[in-house]
């Protein structure tokens, strides 16, 4: 407990000042991007998605989508992180565990924001999703669902903040649950596709799960740093050793990812299957070789997972960097999932006439504003929660 304590000790004189203004600024530039993206986002629902997005009848859903599932992947895997010490009572992780839980509903929230924008008339989806329920819909699923998830999760912070422990451990094990469900119910939102060869398979929900546990323990990492570094704190030995398993179980989850996406890799180019083959080509050498090599593999998979062995998880500037990677590489791991599964024409290899071999999509300036405006917005909670909960200070249950 004193060890815990000792971390939130703010720094003196003008260190103390220094911190007060990198801190602000932050959140001034958070709240800017916010505001863009949110005007921007107002702009496109006035003026017509045909006219301000980038996507088209072809390639229906574009950076939206993909930034969507990024931040509910993210908060899916906040959540499994934080579980494993409330809930499971594994004690190592129970420093992290209330900074993941507010970060887990910050992502989904920020998902929202984004989604929000992409759906052209939201405003009906809380209605429509009562009075015109369809369970036979995934996508009907997905929203019920994370509407459940969200609610539990911000029941188990309000326990959390009250210390009432056996109260939160019952939300946070009915929350992982429904988030579980719901973030393998949206890979089978995916999956389930038969006309798009890139994403049918049922091994699709399975990797959406192992993928959300890695980019929960690569966002915990990332944020408890910059919140340790924007509060001004030392870091306790127990915040370190937390974070020292958390880093190990992030390279374990990339370790598996390295292996599904290489049998995807393989899967795909062997006996040339008409649609994957040509979208599987496009990652490899294509338009799109750079965002997979640099992005999804350099980036998402093998230099956090080299830096993390390489410190044994213990160097917590090594981690900083590997969890920053690992942030930019999930991004372009969500954002080339999403695409590159639409590129391949219906109609391929029927020789149609004014059909090309792959279709082109293009983020336009209104979808990259809302993009960014996701990413200030999450980023606004996560200083604000910093302040308002005293950077989230761990107690033993």
């Amino acid at each position: 407990m004193n060890n815990l304590l000792t971390a939130v000790l703010p720094q003196e004189g003008g260190l103390e000042v220094q911190v007060s203004t990198k801190f602000n600024l932050a959140l001034f530039l958070m709240g800017l991007l916010t505001i863009t993206g949110v005007a921007a986002g107002i702009h496109s629902l006035y003026a017509g998605h045909e006219h301000t997005f980038g996507v088209s009848r072809e390639v229906p859903w574009g950076i939206l989508i993909a930034a969507y599932v990024f931040f509910v992947v993210t908060s899916t895997g906040l959540c499994m992180v934080s579980s494993i010490g409330h809930v499971f009572g594994v004690k190592n992780f129970n420093p992290i565990a209330k900074r993941a839980v507010f970060m887990s509903i910050a992502t989904i929230v920020a998902g929202f924001l984004v989604i929000a924008f992409e759906i052209e008339n939201s405003w009906r989806m809380p209605v429509n999703n009562v009075i015109g329920a369809n369970p036979t819909s995934n996508i009907w699923w997905m929203g019920t669902l994370y509407g459940a998830y969200l609610f539990f999760m911000l029941i188990e912070f309000v326990m959390l903040q009250q210390d009432n422990h056996k109260m939160a451990m019952s939300f946070g094990l009915a929350g992982l649950l429904t988030g579980v469900v719901a973030h393998s119910n949206l890979g089978a939102v995916f999956g389930l596709l038969n006309g798009r060869e890139f994403w049918h398979g049922p091994y699709m929900p399975i990797y959406f799960i192992t993928s959300a546990a890695m980019s929960g323990c690569v966002a915990i990492i990332f944020f408890t740093w910059l919140a340790y570094r924007f509060n001004g704190w030392k870091m306790s030995n127990a915040m370190q050793g937390s974070l020292e398993s958390v880093a190990k179980m992030g390279a374990l989850m990339m370790a598996i990812i390295i292996f599904f996406t290489s049998w995807k890799m393989i899967t795909g180019i062997t006996g040339e299957v008409p649609g994957k083959y040509e979208a599987m080509q496009s990652l490899l050498s294509g338009s799109f070789a750079t965002n997979f090599w640099i992005g999804e593999v350099a980036l998402g998979m093998l230099i956090p997972f080299i830096l993390i062995m390489a410190v044994k998880g213990k160097n917590m500037n090594v981690l900083f960097i590997a969890s920053l990677a690992g942030m930019v590489g999930i991004f372009f791991m969500r954002y080339d999932l999403v695409i590159v599964g639409q590129l391949v024409s219906h109609y391929h290899g029927m020789g149609l006439v004014d059909y090309p071999e792959l279709f082109s999509y293009v983020p336009s300036l209104h979808e990259n504003l809302v993009v960014l405006g996701g990413i200030g917005f999450c980023g606004l909670l996560f200083l604000v929660g910093e302040k308002l909960f005293r950077g989230h200070v761990a107690e033993e249950h």
